[in-house]
Formats: C-alpha cells, sequence, structure tokens
C-alpha cells in the first residue's frame, strides 16, 4: 500500500466515517430465528391470557334515592360456587366519585338466578356525601374460588 492510497482511505474515512461492519449470515439467521420465536411466544401468550374473565359485570340502571344515597342494579356473572366482590361508585355532576362501597356476592344455587346460577342480579345501595347523577360498578373480582 502506497502512501497517497492510506492518505485516500484516511481521507474517505474521516469524510464518510468508517466502513460499517457487515454482519455475517449465520448471525442473521439466528437473529431472525429468536425474534420469531419470541414473536410466536407472545401471540400465544396472548391468546391464552385472553380467556373469559372470572367474575364479569354489567350496569343495569341506578336511582338516586336523595342526597346521601344512591341504589346500583347490576348483574354479576360468575361461577356458582364462587365468592366475588364488586365496587360500586356513585358519580357526581363532574364524574368525581361522591360515593363508594364494596358489596359481597356469595356462592349462587344452581337454581338461582339465570345460567344455572351463574347470572344473578344485584342492588347495592351506596352512601353518598353530595347529590349522585349516576351509579356504576367499577370492578368484580373473584374472593374465593371452589
Amino acid at each position: 500500500m502506497s502512501v497517497s492510497d492510506s492518505s485516500a482511505a484516511t481521507s474517505v474515512a474521516t469524510r464518510y466515517g468508517t466502513p460499517k461492519r457487515v454482519v455475517p449470515r449465520r448471525q442473521k439467521i439466528l437473529l431472525t430465528t429468536v425474534i420469531a420465536v419470541l414473536a410466536l411466544v407472545f401471540v400465544a401468550w396472548l391468546a391464552l391470557g385472553r380467556g373469559e374473565a372470572p367474575v364479569t359485570s354489567k350496569d343495569i340502571g341506578f336511582s338516586v334515592q336523595d342526597g346521601t344515597m344512591t341504589q346500583v342494579d347490576f348483574q354479576v356473572v360468575k361461577n356458582p360456587g364462587d365468592t366475588a366482590q364488586c365496587a360500586v361508585k356513585a358519580l357526581g355532576s363532574s364524574f368525581a366519585i361522591v360515593g363508594w362501597d364494596v358489596v359481597t356476592i356469595g356462592p349462587n344455587a344452581a337454581d338461582s338466578g339465570t345460567d344455572q346460577g351463574r347470572t344473578t342480579a344485584q342492588r347495592a345501595w351506596v352512601r353518598t356525601e353530595s347529590p349522585a347523577v349516576s351509579g356504576v360498578v367499577d370492578s368484580c373480582w373473584i374472593v374465593t374460588a371452589k
């Protein structure tokens, strides 16, 4: 290599940066395989983790009794032998929570409610600190399972 060749290479490297390292084909295949396996595991996790929730609720209606009490009607779907709890809230005109209560729904007999005891109607009374304009179920969860 002559002096002019090395100065030309230095000039090119200074101007454009050093040449990029070439990734060998085997490393590319390995990296692609790892990414594909991780994507497959993620899709399987989503598919298996998105099953039916152990307890669900559906708001049916509400009734504001006065400035201190709101009645909330809702349905709960769960396994008949499970005990669930639901957080029920009353909302004011600015959608702020003005009342909150946790209701416990015990095990059901197979002949209670519908769907062989899986779906039952519930009514909760929520004490409020100011007049409510809405009453809803915030969330439900299983306490004990059979």
